[in-house]
């Protein structure tokens, strides 16, 4: 079986498997902005009802991203031993749990439930990229957009409901928070399918004429090629790679601008005269300027050898829309939030997309999603933070606007280096 040309069409139970695959996949996708982006645009509201203070808005801003940073290092591993199938159906349940505890109880499980929460999200952000790679990486850019575009529509849905929840149940923490529980625990009930899939994470052996380019018409590899290949692929350090680093950078600093945005914008159009309600919906706005381009930038990107021509203008839509939003009238306002939201969540797809176009092999793939995501995560942790101590300390939000905007110009030096065609390494330390 050399030629994916002669292997026979996909049948009935093979096209049920990538069915229940893509439903899975973005079952799991919705559910990895809601708890975050949910939260900004009542930072005002959780400051008064839970006494909260302007530092630790914060500190709970930059939680689920330091999350990421801490966890993302061992998703990888723990997926190696258990399978990424059932480490991503224990990180859902984990999902749904850390949510609803911190709704029934925000006095003393705010900080902890979101803490569970953004670890187990830190799982789902690593393990789903080279899960599709392995599973069906013939239409990696195909499924890599449907999971964005499950998020971007996790996220819209999260910023709009939440002020209006909050106001129609007279500021019940309870339900405002609470509600996130149930599409989580949805999608842990059509993730169990998967599970009979669920076996430790296997590639084609390096030098296997076959990989690690699998048919179309499957969606799993055999399970007899799982011995080989994680010992060649353990062989692999990507931190040693400049490659590595490039596509690391390239996530950490889109990450950094993007929570920082979702964590203090809302709060930013208030203090520019905007309501709360109409903050909240502007957030969302950016969700759908993500949801343009959540499909189009992947697919785009597969079907290019090098993606210069993506990266340049997602970093010109990022700033731009940055720099409306904070500095031209409020009447335009509408037009940069989806600029701005189209530029983020190009750049979200290009990050995610290198983690699986840089490596030779899925689990080099799950190697470098965990190296990005870890190292990429914990710079991003200094977004949400760092421009909430800068407003503290200024009083104005122009310096923490203009870090920002000079960190556009690093991002796109990254990005231009982790757009050329290059691979890892096959097999080497």
């Amino acid at each position: 079986m050399t030629q994916i040309e002669q292997l026979p069409a996909p049948t009935a139970h093979v096209r049920l498997e990538q069915t229940l695959l893509v439903v899975g996949v973005v079952a799991l996708g919705f559910n990895l902005r809601t708890a975050i982006a949910s939260l900004p645009p009542i930072f005002p509201e959780l400051e008064s009802t839970l006494h909260l203070s302007t530092a630790d808005v914060s500190v709970l801003a930059a939680t689920p991203v330091l999350c990421f940073g801490v966890v993302s290092g061992f998703a990888a591993a723990l997926a190696r031993r258990i399978g990424e199938e059932r480490m991503l159906f224990a990180a859902i349940v984990a999902l749904t749990v850390g949510l609803a505890v911190r709704a029934a109880a925000p006095g003393a499980a705010l900080f902890p439930g979101t803490i569970l929460a953004g670890g187990a999200i830190a799982v789902m952000n690593v393990l789903l990229s080279s899960l599709i790679k392995r599973r069906w990486p013939a239409r990696a850019g195909f499924l890599i957009g449907l999971y964005i575009t499950a998020l971007s529509a996790g996220a819209i849905v999260g910023s709009v409901v939440s002020v209006p929840l909050w106001q129609a149940t007279g500021g019940s923490v309870l339900i405002t928070l609470g509600w996130l529980a149930a599409p989580a625990a949805l999608a842990a009930l059509l993730w169990l399918p998967q599970l009979r899939r669920a076996s430790a994470l296997a590639v084609t052996p390096p030098g296997d004429p076959a990989g690690p380019v699998a048919p179309a018409a499957s969606v799993a590899p055999a399970a007899s090629d799982a011995p080989a290949a994680l010992s060649a692929s353990a062989a692999v350090a990507v931190y040693r790679h400049a490659l590595a680093w490039q596509v690391m950078f390239f996530m950490g600093l889109q990450s950094l601008i993007y929570y920082a945005t979702l964590s203090w914008l809302p709060t930013i159009l208030r203090d520019r005269g905007e309501s709360a309600a109409g903050a909240g919906d502007l957030l969302a706005l950016m969700g759908v300027g993500n949801l343009a381009v959540s499909l189009i930038v992947p697919v785009a990107a597969q079907r290019m050898r090098a993606q210069h021509a993506l990266v340049i203008p997602t970093v010109l839509a990022v700033a731009a829309g940055l720099a409306g939003l904070v500095y031209a009238p409020l009447g335009g306002a509408v037009a940069w939030a989806l600029i701005l939201g189209a530029g983020q969540n190009a750049a979200l797809a290009l990050a995610i997309f290198f983690t699986a176009a840089r490596s030779p092999h899925p689990a080099a793939a799950a190697s470098l999603s965990a190296f990005s995501q870890s190292a990429g995560y914990l710079l991003a942790a200094a977004g949400p933070i760092g421009v909430g101590l800068l407003r503290s300390d200024t009083g104005s939000w122009t310096a923490p606007v203009a870090v920002l905007l000079a960190l556009t110009a690093i991002l796109l030096v990254a990005g231009l280096l982790a757009a050329r065609p290059r691979t890892l390494p096959v097999g080497q330390p």
